[in-house]
């Protein structure tokens, strides 16, 4: 059952930045020797740090078939970044099964990968590991060449905005890729690692509804969301709407690697919060009540309750003005059921008054506030 409230005019979210771009590429026949002694070297990166290894064991068996056959394989997509590494945009699959099989541990069970007995595979190498191959076998799984065409973002200068939407477009592996698992990607740094430790506090674990981390990130977008949408550079946002897809892009790679004292700041802001709602509401604290029902809760995460609670009660705190009336469920729920508030949370959620309505309203309501 998905724990999440969906807010159809979010996930419709789309923008282009195209016109902004001016990007180089080029092609390079690279052999899976190289690719190899590039990834253990650290030069070649793997699209996220807790992206996994999708392919069974017949689809990894079949692409090294392809190998040892001569066929001819599709190319990958490298994006070469500022410091002169090498980002696996699509291929990812591909270049693991190699290194895999080469190592002879298949990443999925951790047991010794040999080639399935499958009719699919050829009978010569059917059942083997890479070290029961021949020498000349093996030579040739690791002299085989895959083209690779490589790309650089020259316009503009200094970031790499690029790449989202070359990730979006490009990526072919598997399912689509949502936006916090290419933001993981991009802009992996101090920040994008601060995220992963705040997804593990088990109050937050408890109020987004999920125990175990969801493998898709969606649970790591909430932590940046909030981050995002309570910053300076939001406060100061002059657009009617925004696109928050490419809000919280642009304010995640702003942010991907901070002083130390910043990172302190951002993780006690979000523990104190978190750990303050939860205290004080328990595990419905970001559920909103029923349209048709409004004595009961929907049991899931409202993403648009979250971020106005998270970001009122983070005002609170900071100005030393956390204290909720006697009765603070009744509260939470005097500001559901507020006609305003029930607008801001449902209908064209992305136009910045609206973000500051909710928040606004949830400050008023709870901590007698005024947000601005």
């Amino acid at each position: 059952m998905d724990i999440i409230q969906h807010i159809k005019e979010e996930e419709d979210d789309f923008y282009s930045d195209d016109d902004l771009f001016s990007i180089s590429s080029w092609g390079a026949d690279l052999s899976f020797r190289e690719l190899i002694d590039r990834y253990n070297e650290g030069g070649l990166v793997k699209p996220e740090l807790q992206r996994k290894y999708v392919w069974d064991k017949s689809e990894a068996s079949r692409f090294i078939d392809s190998l040892l056959l001569g066929l001819p394989v599709p190319s990958i997509f490298l994006a070469k970044t500022k410091d002169e590494k090498m980002l696996i945009v699509d291929g990812y699959q591909r270049i693991m099964t190699v290194y895999d099989f080469v190592r002879g541990i298949f990443s999925s069970d951790e047991k010794v990968f040999r080639l399935t007995r499958s009719d699919k595979i050829n009978a010569r190498w059917r059942g083997k590991a890479f070290t029961e191959l021949s020498e000349t076998e093996q030579r040739k799984i690791r002299n085989t060449t895959i083209h690779a065409i490589i790309f650089v973002q020259e316009q503009p200068a200094g970031t790499n905005t690029s790449l989202f939407q070359v990730f979006e477009r490009i990526n072919t592996s598997g399912s689509t890729l949502l936006p916090q698992e290419i933001r993981n990607c991009v802009s992996q740094g101090k920040f994008n690692n601060l995220l992963f430790d705040l997804n593990k506090l088990p109050e937050w674990r408890d109020l987004f509804g999920l125990q175990t981390e969801d493998i898709r990130m969606r649970d790591l977008e909430f932590i940046l969301r909030f981050f995002a949408l309570s910053s300076e550079s939001f406060r100061q946002e002059t657009k009617e709407g925004i696109s928050l897809k490419r809000f919280l892009n642009v304010y995640m790679n702003e942010n991907r690697d901070p002083e130390q004292a910043s990172l302190d700041a951002f993780r006690a802001r979000f523990s104190a919060a978190i750990k303050f709602l939860h205290a004080n509401f328990g595990p419905v604290a970001f559920q909103n009540i029923s349209s048709t029902h409004p004595d009961r809760l929907v049991a899931k995460f409202n993403p648009t309750v979250f971020d106005s609670l998270m970001i009122a009660t983070d005002f609170a705190l900071a100005q030393n003005a956390g204290h909720l009336p006697p009765n603070p469920e009744d509260k939470r729920r005097e500001l559901l059921a507020d006609p305003e508030y029930r607008l801001a949370i449902s209908k064209e959620t992305m136009r910045t008054a609206s973000i500051r309505t909710r928040i606004r309203k949830a400050a008023k309501t709870l901590f007698n506030l005024d947000y601005a």
